[in-house]
């Protein structure tokens, strides 16, 4: 009992100040209140490895990594190393660093199949000005993008197709249409009812499991047949599924593709790639088509971000790092699947992904998903030391902290075990996490209140 963490009076404190200086009280929703249980770490103060460390001085083993933008592990040493090196320089100049060059170099060896790259901040930036630019080749306004991807960017042209589209014109909305995933008939037929009107389609190449065989082939010929781009948005499986990205792992050659995340290791840089004939509109020697104003920010090159993703890709391309990610997530996999066979949770827990991406589903006792058993299972890990809004490993995440993982899981597991028996209301405390992407706020702000619940 004495092991439980249990003490977050000063991310309580700073919770309350958050929430009036900041709207959603975190600059991002996924790591909002909302998104957590009521007994968890508000705010973190700094990361090693796979390791954090919270404001209340408790420690946990992580695997959100920063929404899957750290790769390698908190403040990897080569990474720091050279961004630290870099600021010696300085970090934003009136013209173009020479780094630039060498980053935009690096990046195109690791990606084969693109002819050149743009850098930017972050991945929103990236596949707006893939839309844009895609719109600007084929002249088009329709973009299709994967009904059954979560989220491609922060703009207009992507959140209007979600609950929270409050602010965004209609006109706006009705400009981008949704496909289904591993259905070649549906994209057909969205061709069809829109000939000559689609600029491009977006989509990540696989959310874990892999795509139906020669889909995503099929697809990109489809598209080329009715005149449309293919784009792929790389910001998660870039890094993850192989160095070159998902691209390099199935074989193809997009004429767009979106890349983020991992690409620093945590720092702020992002990349537009693609094929010269269409990534030159926005260059200024191209005479023969009007001007793209594709990718052109303050801080887009900053040097010390791309000290960072230079570092990264070295790391990548001399180490192991694919090849563990991979075998630590099956491991990772397996122990908590067979966790979930001893106490019995096959119809309410299961784990799905692609094994350096993997994730978890909860389910109520009526067998349907449910967000208040998420937030119980979440709530009974983050009490034994292990932060898991998912299962995302790194390069550093050792076979300690994956057992320590497992037994905290299998621990949590009895718990779960417990609510479907006597009610969840006797063991989640406060109110469940809810959604991101919802139309109305609830009256607690996070769902509907649960009470108080005893300690097991």
């Amino acid at each position: 009992m004495d092991a439980f963490i249990q003490d977050f009076v000063n991310s309580d404190r700073l919770r309350r100040r958050a929430h009036w200086v900041i709207p959603g009280g975190a600059h991002t929703y996924a790591k909002g209140d909302d998104q957590y249980p009521v007994l968890s770490p508000g705010f973190i103060v700094s990361g090693h490895g796979c390791h954090v460390f919270d404001v209340d001085g408790n420690a946990y083993i992580e695997y959100g990594m920063g929404n899957r933008a750290v790769g390698l592990g908190h403040a990897y040493p080569p990474v720091v190393d050279a961004v630290a090196r870099q600021l010696g320089h300085g970090c934003n100049f009136t013209r173009p660093a020479s780094i630039e060059v060498e980053c935009a170099s690096a990046f195109l060896q690791m990606i084969p199949g693109a002819d050149m790259v743009k850098f930017c901040k972050d991945g929103s930036d990236a596949t707006s000005a893939a839309v844009r630019l895609a719109r600007a080749a084929t002249g088009r306004d329709y973009i299709a993008r994967c009904q059954d991807h979560p989220f491609f960017s922060t703009d207009d042209w992507f959140i209007g197709t979600t609950e929270m589209n409050a602010g965004i014109p209609e006109a706006v909305r009705d400009l981008t249409l949704g496909f289904r995933y591993n259905d070649i008939d549906d994209a057909r037929d969205l061709f069809a009812r829109h000939p000559g009107r689609i600029a491009a389609f977006i989509l990540e190449a696989s959310r874990g499991d892999d795509p139906a065989e020669g889909y995503l082939h099929a697809l990109q010929e489809l598209c080329h047949q009715n005149g449309a781009l293919f784009i792929l948005d790389e910001m998660i499986t870039g890094f993850r599924w192989a160095r070159g990205g998902a691209q390099e792992y199935y074989g193809l050659r997009p004429d767009l593709s979106c890349f983020g995340k991992a690409l620093g290791n945590g720092f702020a840089i992002s990349a537009l790639a693609g094929r010269r004939e269409f990534m030159e509109l926005g260059g200024i020697e191209q005479v023969a088509r009007p001007r793209v104003f594709l990718l052109s920010t303050t801080h887009g090159a900053e040097t010390h971000a791309m000290a960072a993703a230079i570092a990264t890709m070295h790391v990548y391309a001399e180490e192991p790092v694919i090849a563990r990610l991979r075998r630590q997530g099956l491991r990772l996999k397996a122990g908590i699947e067979q966790a979930i066979v001893y106490h019995g949770l096959q119809r309410f827990v299961s784990v799905a992904g692609h094994p350096a991406c993997l994730s978890y589903a909860t389910r109520g006792p009526e067998g349907t998903p449910s967000q208040a058993f998420r937030t119980l299972l979440l709530q009974e890990t983050i009490r034994r030391g292990v932060l898991a809004p998912s299962l995302v490993v790194s390069y550093t995440h050792g076979d300690d902290e994956i057992d320590q993982t497992i037994a905290a899981f299998d621990a949590a597991l009895g718990v779960y075990r417990l609510a479907l028996e006597h009610g969840i209301e006797n063991y989640l405390v406060g109110r469940p996490s809810d959604v991101v992407f919802r139309r109305y706020n609830s009256v607690s702000g996070a769902g509907e209140p649960v009470a108080a619940a005893r300690i097991a």
